[in-house]
C-alpha cells in the first residue's frame, strides 16, 4: 500500500466508521439483481440498473469467455496468432446536433475509442442507420457528411451498414449502430487482471462537459454556459501512451456514468479500492459551476473524448507527458491511485481532509446524452 493511502487509512476512519466500511464492503461485494419487470431508463445509464439487465438478461443468455470480462470490446485470437478486438455501440443522443458536434461524430468516435480502450488499433467501421418516417434528407446528409470527417481524421473507414426506416412515431428521427474492428498489436494486454495496489490513476483531460454540452443543448434549463461536448477520437493519444508506459494496465472511456462508473466496475473488478483526489480532479469552472446549480456530481457526467489510464507508478510521469503531448491532452492529470483497502470501493478525498465513498450510479440524471 502507499504512503498516501496508508496515511488514508491509519489516521482518518475511527473504528466505527471502520465498521461502517466493512459493511459497505459486504455490501458492494455483490453484484446487482434485476427486480423490475419492466425497463426504465436507468436501465440505459450506466449504472447499478444497467449492471444487472445485463447480468441477468445478456449475460445470462449468451455467457462465454470473452463476453464475461464485459470489457469495451472483445479480443479474439485468429489461428495465425494475429489479435482482433471488435466493439459495437448504439447512438440514441437527443438532440442530434449539440455544441462541438453531432450524433454522427458520435457514432463514429464512439466506437473507435472503445476499440483503444480494448488495446487495438481501430481500422474498419460498420453503420447501421434507423430513420423514422418523414426525417428530412438534408439533415440525414448533414450527420452522414459529420460521420465522414470523423472516421476519415480516426484513420478508419466504413466498409458497410444497412438502413431500415420505420413509420412516424416507431422512432425519434434517427438512431444510429456502429461495430468497429481494430488490430491489436503483439504483446499488448490490458486487463483489470493486472492492476495492482501502488498503481496511479491518470484522466485524458477535462470530466463533464459532453454530458452538459446535451443537457444545455435541450432548452430545457434556463442556464447559459458555453460548453462544447469533448466529442473527439482518443485513438492517437491511447498510442503516444503505450509508447511511453509499455506496461499500462488498463483503459477505459468514462463515457455513461462518468468517472464514477467506471472506477467502480475497476474497483469490482479488481477487488481493490480506487482512491481519487477531489482537488486534482480537472473540470471546466462552466461545467462545474453547472453542475452545481443541477445537483449533479462531475463524477457522474458523461465523457465522449477521454479516458482513464492504470499505470505502473514507476511509468506514471512519463504516461502523463505522453498524454499532454497531444493537443487534446492538456489537461491531463494523476488523479488518484489504486489501493489494498477498502475493498472494491471507490474513495474519494477532499480538499478539507475528509473523504466520501462513491458508489455506482442510481438512475438516469442524464438520459439519451450518447
Amino acid at each position: 500500500m502507499n504512503q498516501h493511502v496508508s496515511e488514508y487509512l491509519s489516521t482518518g476512519p475511527s473504528f466505527r466508521e471502520g465498521e461502517v466500511i466493512e459493511r459497505i464492503e459486504s455490501f458492494r461485494s455483490r453484484r446487482p439483481r434485476l427486480r423490475d419487470e419492466f425497463i426504465n431508463l436507468a436501465h440505459g445509464a450506466g449504472g447499478k440498473a444497467s449492471a444487472a439487465l445485463v447480468d441477468a438478461v445478456f449475460l445470462e443468455a449468451f455467457r462465454n469467455p470473452h463476453l464475461e470480462s464485459l470489457g469495451d470490446g472483445a479480443v479474439l485470437t485468429l489461428p495465425d496468432g494475429q489479435q482482433l478486438v471488435v466493439s459495437t455501440d448504439s447512438f440514441v443522443v437527443q438532440p442530434l446536433r449539440f455544441p462541438g458536434g453531432s450524433i454522427g461524430h458520435l457514432a463514429v468516435h464512439g466506437t473507435v475509442n472503445d476499440l483503444a480502450m480494448a488495446g487495438g488499433a481501430p481500422c474498419w467501421l460498420t453503420a447501421s442507420f434507423v430513420l423514422e418516417e418523414g426525417f428530412p434528407v438534408a439533415e440525414l446528409k448533414d450527420i452522414v457528411a459529420d460521420m465522414a470527417a470523423a472516421a476519415e481524421a480516426a484513420g478508419v473507414q466504413i466498409v458497410t451498414g444497412d438502413t431500415k426506416v420505420v413509420p412516424k412515431g416507431a422512432a425519434d428521427g434517427l438512431f444510429i449502430t456502429t461495430t468497429g474492428v481494430g488490430l491489436v498489436p503483439p504483446g499488448r494486454q490490458l486487463s483489470a487482471r493486472r492492476v495492482r495496489p501502488g498503481d496511479r490513476v491518470l484522466i485524458s483531460g477535462t470530466i463533464g462537459d459532453h454530458g452538459m454540452a446535451v443537457m444545455l443543448a435541450r432548452g430545457d434549463l434556463a442556464i447559459e454556459a458555453d460548453i462544447r461536448s469533448d466529442t473527439a477520437s482518443v485513438a492517437d493519444m491511447v498510442e503516444r501512451l503505450h509508447g511511453a508506459a509499455p506496461s499500462v494496465r488498463w483503459l477505459r472511456d468514462p463515457t455513461r456514468g462518468g468517472v464514477g462508473t467506471v472506477c467502480n466496475e475497476l474497483a469490482r473488478a479488481t477487488g481493490l479500492a480506487v482512491v481519487l483526489d477531489e482537488d486534482r480532479l480537472p473540470v471546466r469552472p462552466d461545467v462545474g459551476g453547472a453542475c452545481e446549480m443541477l445537483g449533479i456530481d462531475p463524477l457522474y457526467v458523461a465523457n465522449e473524448g477521454k479516458f482513464i489510464a492504470v499505470v505502473a507508478p514507476e511509468e506514471a510521469d512519463a504516461a502523463l507527458a505522453a498524454i499532454r503531448s497531444h493537443p487534446a491532452g492538456i489537461d491531463a492529470a494523476e488523479i488518484g491511485e489504486i489501493a489494498e483497502e477498502p475493498a472494491s470501493t471507490v474513495v474519494v478525498r477532499t480538499p478539507f481532509g475528509g473523504t466520501r465513498i462513491v458508489d455506482m450510479l442510481v438512475g438516469d440524471p442524464l438520459p439519451r446524452i450518447c
